[in-house]
């Protein structure tokens, strides 16, 4: 497999822009329609397509109804240099998909929490639940990596601390590129039967497990920190530039009011919802 150095990313796909970097009001020219200025991926699914099929792009859609705008893209690959290419060069003004602790970006609050799962084809019945399950210890084990170099993704730091790496295969996230779903391709190994069982971020695997030609079985995994703090759950927010302070208050009221119809839209696209993610917001 790819060698797995002991370097940790925190999460892949979505926020694989966590590792991928190197005023104003986010909607321009107030009248009878603005523009909603977001910075996404055209290959991405299912966060963000150039076709507007990924649920980021419906997101996008919901929020610019509610400011009376209308989306323009700014399309970048989720690379290295995605921020600094994109929101920092004021070329738009909002990503859709950030970690809640991102801290290039000012955040909004999270609008989803969501975990890694455990992929499995639903007709071998391992039913695995936890990283502490011996069975793992016999599986052909599918593991996200991150970047050029093959960072480590949270499950992979988990494995290793448990003394399972022999038996890991790595899928990098942004796969191949020049191919429609480049990330997708972990999951299909899964149903190709290239790996018993992969551990996948939640909203990615939930997607394409859907679009599989056997039936596969996803399962959160546990722990959701994995002591002393290896955290395998994540809150996702949106992102805007440090000053837009303004901006981010007003999408954190648009959060708010849209909070079911974002629900609808995760649960729609599989999207393995944790805790408070599924339950109506705090007021």
């Amino acid at each position: 497999m790819t060698t797995l150095r002991r370097r940790m990313q925190v999460l892949p796909a979505t926020v694989a822009i966590a590792m991928a970097l190197g005023g104003c009001s986010g909607a321009e020219g107030r009248g009878a329609q603005s523009e909603l200025r977001v910075c996404a991926d055209p290959n991405n699914l299912p966060f963000s397509n150039a076709r507007g099929e990924g649920f980021e792009n419906r997101i996008a859609e919901l929020i610019a109804r509610d400011m009376n705008a209308r989306v323009k893209y700014t399309w970048w690959a989720q690379r290295r240099g995605f921020i600094r290419n994109t929101l920092n060069a004021s070329a738009c003004d909002l990503v859709i998909g950030v970690p809640a602790s991102f801290d290039l970006t000012a955040v909004t609050k999270p609008y989803y929490r969501s975990s890694y799962v455990f992929v499995t084809r639903r007709d071998h019945g391992l039913h695995i639940t936890s990283f502490d399950d011996p069975v793992l210890r016999k599986l052909r084990i599918g593991v996200q990596l991150v970047g050029d170099d093959g960072a480590n993704t949270p499950p992979v730091h988990a494995f290793d601390k448990r003394g399972i790496t022999g038996n890991l295969h790595g899928y990098l996230v942004y796969g191949d590129y020049r191919q429609p779903n480049p990330a997708s391709r972990i999951v299909d190994a899964v149903a190709r039967g290239e790996v018993d069982v992969a551990v996948v971020w939640g909203p990615l695997a939930g997607y394409f497990a859907r679009r599989q030609p056997v039936p596969l079985e996803i399962v959160p995994v546990s722990p959701q920190i994995d002591l002393p703090f290896m955290p395998l759950v994540f809150d996702i927010a949106l992102g805007v530039r440090r000053q837009d302070r303004t901006f981010r208050d007003t999408l954190d009221g648009i959060l708010d009011r849209e909070h079911d119809s974002i629900v609808a839209i995760l649960t729609e696209y599989g999207v393995p919802l944790v805790g408070a993610s599924a339950s109506p917001p705090v007021t």
